[in-house]
């Protein structure tokens, strides 16, 4: 049986008879209408482009065209802005945070907000300085206690949010305060603790592989697990008898993250002053990497998107609700004391400020901006990329040409405004027009 033709009866469609059957009568087949989009080729495509856009579905398109208007608009204020220099220090300014709004994507997922990322961070960065310089602990050993002290300060809030019935804003919000406290308690009268020379947490956002072979070859690699992810998903869903994309998508689409990937690796390898890959880089795509497999493809990521979309149907349906909230916590406290040590590593060293300032605020712009939902239920891990990347770039675009800091952050709350707004305007047309 083809897979562009089905009858009733293996399609299981309701509505598809046209009457009750009769002897001798044959049924008309049943066409998915997405194979119909694809069979009319780039008509086809576009007029499902627009059908999309029309009923609230833009998925990445807003930020994906926000990235190409600063791209723009900086480059010509400043021929600098992408040059290997530039984009190295976005790259590597967005690694820290954005290892940190990849957790909070998880919480935004379940509808949940959590307010005390920054101060976890501290926290993390103060217990592994306390641990290696002060008490002369190895250094891979504090990283681990450092950043599993994360992943207990999670626990708690996800305990008392998800089996005491504290709100979420509100536990977040005093660990945001208890947590700053602890961390000033850690690091006493010094106030700092320097980065030791030559050490793991120094090389974090420091160490680049000149090499050029390390970043064309991370871009080889990635576009050949995209081109893998896609090819293993069009396969399956073809073995079920589900719309696929047909070949010339998935030459397409693979085409086209290989000229973003080899565009990096271009821009950071080739031109004068080059310092070639930041390992900042390479750590946070792989985070973000695992994070996505784990939301996609696990039992625990659906029921994350399950507890998200509707946490009493997701009950129902046998999810234990509390524990999902609690892993999702303890999961945004670790990357959140992971992202620490890079804060860390930037400024020289653990202070009493690592992860304050507007650390918090950036975090929770750089989900949200990437296009995660605030209402919970909608949103990719790789919007932590996105976001974080349209926040460095206006930072650094900014930086450029001498703008304040206080322009800066009138600029980036109006981008962050904006994204709200364009969300809520998405969900409403998404709801009119039946898809939500």
């Amino acid at each position: 049986m083809s897979d562009l033709a089905k009858t009733p009866e293996s399609s299981g469609a309701p509505g598809a008879f046209d009457g009750p059957e009769t002897p001798g009568r044959q049924t008309a087949p049943a066409t998915d209408p997405r194979l119909l989009v694809r069979e009319k080729g780039l008509k086809g495509y576009w007029t499902e482009f627009g059908r999309k856009v029309r009923g609230g579905d833009l998925g990445s398109l807003p930020v994906l065209v926000g990235l190409i208007v600063i791209a723009i608009v900086f480059q010509f204020q400043n021929d600098n802005f992408l040059s290997a220099g530039s984009v190295a220090n976005i790259a590597v300014y967005s690694s820290g945070l954005g290892i940190m709004a990849v957790g909070i994507v998880f919480v935004l997922l379940l509808g949940e907000i959590d307010l005390s990322v920054g101060s976890v961070a501290g926290v993390g960065a103060a217990v592994w300085a306390v641990l290696q310089v002060n008490h002369g602990w190895n250094e891979w050993l504090a990283i681990l206690v450092a950043v599993l002290s994360g992943t207990v300060l999670g626990v708690v809030h996800g305990f008392f949010f998800a089996r005491i019935g504290v709100p979420a804003f509100v536990v977040t919000l005093a660990g945001f305060l208890g947590w700053s406290g602890l961390q000033d308690w850690m690091m006493g009268g010094e106030g700092s603790i320097n980065t030791p020379s030559g050490s793991a947490v120094e090389n974090l956002t420091n160490y680049f592989f000149e090499d050029k072979a390390a970043a064309y070859g991370l871009a080889l690699a990635a576009v050949l697990a995209y081109a893998a992810s896609l090819l293993v998903d069009t396969r399956r869903r073809r073995a079920a008898a589900l719309p696929a994309r047909p070949t010339g998508e998935v030459v397409l689409r693979t085409g086209v993250v290989a000229i973003a990937c080899f565009a990096v690796a271009y821009v950071l390898n080739e031109p004068a002053g080059a310092r070639g890959l930041p390992l900042a880089l390479v750590l946070f795509l792989a985070v973000l990497v695992v994070a996505d497999f784990v939301a996609r493809r696990t039992g625990f990521g659906r029921r994350v998107f399950a507890v998200g979309g509707n946490p009493e149907a997701a009950r129902r349906a046998g999810i234990d609700v509390g524990r999902v909230r609690i892993a999702v916590f303890a999961l945004s406290g670790t990357l959140g004391a992971f992202g620490g040590l890079f804060i860390a590593s930037l400024s020289g060293g653990a202070t009493k400020s690592v992860g304050g300032g507007n650390t918090l605020m950036l975090v929770i712009a750089a989900a949200v901006i990437g296009g995660t939902s605030l209402f919970g239920g909608r949103g990719k891990v790789w919007s932590a990329l996105l976001g974080m990347i349209v926040i460095q770039s206006i930072q650094q675009g900014l930086n450029m040409i001498g703008m304040a800091n206080a322009i800066q952050y009138m600029i980036t709350g109006a981008v962050l405004l904006a994204a709200v707004v364009i969300d809520s305007v998405s969900r409403r047309t998404q709801r009119t027009a039946g898809r939500a």
